[in-house]
């Protein structure tokens, strides 16, 4: 795991060195001489500030400032500082063990199904890890952060065979808005809880209750000289919340993210400050890259093996689902975070559903449309191309339902009134906020993009 960790680092270097220099060889023919400069300048330091005003429209929405800094730096600003309940009474509580967070290959195997019954003889030596992804677009920063435990318990004996499964994998999406300085503004986050998802919202941050209520608010605490989000999870099941929805009950752990990257081993139940080392998820031989490990997961998709008590019941990052959120598909919470952003809250602002960095694949696209006017309703993010009501209807877009759009990229969409591109039609070269102005409101059958 070690080596694996300089690795990972020296991997980094290497990615944000070639991510600058492909940046100043697509922009340099383009950029006033004193920008010019500056993107120079990027390339030896990774603490100058980029200034490119006159960027297109395909990684900017208007004329921003933005500083240059590596994922794992960005992960490291917003990491959680985390609450960790823990409970040592109990069968299966080891101590109180069964409740500390730890990396998922902390038995020096990838083998999920026997993280349970190793846990005894590594009870002492689990150090402290959580995971993490970054997906960008030209307006946010989108964050995933999981937290994993070798079991899912219970101390109530006739519930030992329902509710305990082995492995625990449960987080939080962090959103982020690019504001022109180095790390952005904290807007709010989605937590994962169990088979639940729960938003927040940060102190004076634009957003409100979209299809999903608000539950609360994102707190903040400094660490390491800044302000970062506070979750905290319960012990046993693990479910995680934003502080104080869930908080520590008697003994517990406070978790804080290494800026150096330590992974610290609490000194007991009770351990107020335990600095935790971040992983990325697509670190060379990590946890994407083991989504094809049979003794892992059951296939790619994301679901945890597990043969002690329940069969499995843990999920990677891109197969979390809330499952009762409308539109959202199993997964989106790391593998699309603007769409569920864009579903889960309003007062969104400026809001790309073009992504210019997503490790998970191709989600996103340069039109997004709404059910109802003012970008406001459900949101179905689409890419170029010809989609007739079969089409739209299985991706949850219902028949004569829409009402306005979200146009990226100079993009053409050409609305139908009928099935198969037929009837009236009306071509939209911009984002529109209600089609009722054009009337064509709740009266689109099929479209195209192009």
């Amino acid at each position: 795991m070690i080596a694996s960790r300089y690795r990972t680092i020296f991997n980094r270097y290497l990615s944000n060195l070639f991510t600058k220099a492909a940046i100043m060889n697509r922009y340099r023919t383009r950029l006033p001489q004193r920008s010019a400069l500056l993107f120079a300048l990027a390339l030896t330091s990774a603490s100058c500030v980029l200034e490119a005003p006159e960027l297109d429209a395909e990684l900017a929405l208007g004329e921003m400032q933005y500083s240059i800094v590596s994922t794992h730096d960005l992960a490291k600003r917003w990491a959680p500082i985390h609450y960790m309940d823990v409970d040592a009474t109990g069968t299966y509580a080891e101590g109180g063990r069964s409740d500390y967070i730890t990396a998922i290959d902390y038995d020096g195997d990838w083998d999920a199904q026997n993280n349970w019954n190793n846990l005894p003889q590594h009870a002492s030596s689990l150090a402290a890890y959580g995971y993490y992804s970054v997906v960008e677009t030209a307006t946010h920063w989108f964050l995933s952060y999981a937290f994993f435990h070798p079991r899912d318990w219970t101390d109530i004996f006739f519930l030992y065979e329902l509710d305990q499964h082995e492995n625990d994998l449960e987080g939080v999406l962090i959103i982020v808005e690019k504001d022109g300085s180095s790390y952005g503004r904290l807007l709010g986050a989605v937590t994962v809880s169990h088979s639940d998802f729960f938003s927040y919202a940060s102190a004076g941050s634009s957003l409100s209750s979209g299809l999903e209520n608000i539950d609360g608010t994102l707190h903040t605490q400094s660490h390491a000289g800044a302000q970062h989000p506070v979750t905290a999870q319960e012990a046993k099941g693990h479910g995680l919340k934003a502080w104080p929805q869930y908080d520590i009950n008697g003994d517990g752990i406070v978790y804080y993210p290494s800026m150096s990257d330590n992974a610290e081993v609490p000194s007991g139940n009770s351990d107020s400050y335990v600095e935790y080392e971040l992983i990325d998820i697509f670190e060379v031989g990590g946890l994407w890259d083991q989504r094809f490990n049979t003794s892992l997961f059951y296939n790619a998709g994301g679901g945890f093996k597990g043969n002690d008590f329940g069969d499995g019941g843990a999920n990677a990052p891109w197969a979390w689902n809330d499952g009762d959120d409308g539109v959202i598909q199993g997964g989106e919470i790391a593998t699309d975070p603007a769409k569920l952003v864009d579903n889960y809250f309003d007062g969104v602002g400026d809001f790309s559903h073009v992504y210019t960095s997503n490790p998970y694949g191709n989600a996103g696209g340069p039109v997004t449309v709404y059910q109802h006017c003012n970008l406001a309703g459900y949101a179905v993010t689409l890419a170029p191309g010809a989609y007739t009501l079969a089409d739209l209807q299985a991706r949850g877009i219902a028949n004569d339902d829409l009402s306005s759009l979200r146009i990226e990229n100079g993009r053409r969409v050409t609305l139908y009134q009928h099935d198969n591109f037929g009837g009236s039609s009306v071509v939209l070269q911009g984002s529109d906020g209600c089609l009722g102005d054009e009337g064509f409101n709740d009266e689109v059958s099929s479209l195209r993009i192009e």
